[in-house]
């Protein structure tokens, strides 16, 4: 499907707060849903100075990738920060190190977030102890202290 530029000025952005941090909001506005793509999400995202994108978290599965369009900010991957722009694109394979969207410039920072949509994933939040098992649209989030390794 076929989405002009003035239709996606003219989408409502969704005002989403991570429910494991209470500075990780973005308005949201969900290019992927819009055009009908079932398998892969594709976000136009704004983060305000101050805020991050999400809580810190790796995918056990899925890949994860954003293109910066306007703003600066940081993004953290593992123990590394880098300086991010206009026109820089940050890859996040799945088994990867953590990672998490900063604005920590002063005017919004908007990107272009692609994800895989796999009916399974595990979502680990390191700084919060916590992992998401995702499963066919059921979402259960544990303590990563009770998982129990095999």
């Amino acid at each position: 499907m076929y989405l002009s530029a003035d239709q996606i000025a003219a989408l409502a952005g969704v005002r989403r707060v991570h429910n494991l941090n209470a500075n990780a909001i973005r308005t949201d506005k969900s290019l992927g849903d819009e055009a009908g793509l079932k398998n892969m999400g594709v976000h136009l995202i704004s983060i305000a100075p101050g805020n991050k994108s999400t809580e810190f978290h790796a995918h056990k599965y899925e890949d994860e990738a954003i293109y910066v369009l306007s703003g600066r900010g940081t993004e953290i991957i593992g123990e590394k920060s880098h300086k991010i722009g206009p026109g820089d694109f940050i890859g996040l394979p799945a088994g990867g190190p953590a990672h998490e969207t900063v604005n920590d410039g002063t005017e919004p920072l908007v990107c272009l977030v692609i994800g895989q949509r796999l009916a399974q994933d595990v979502v680990d939040y390191p700084r919060a102890g916590k992992r998401l098992y995702r499963n066919s649209g059921q979402r259960d989030m544990v303590d990563i202290a009770q998982v129990k390794p095999r």
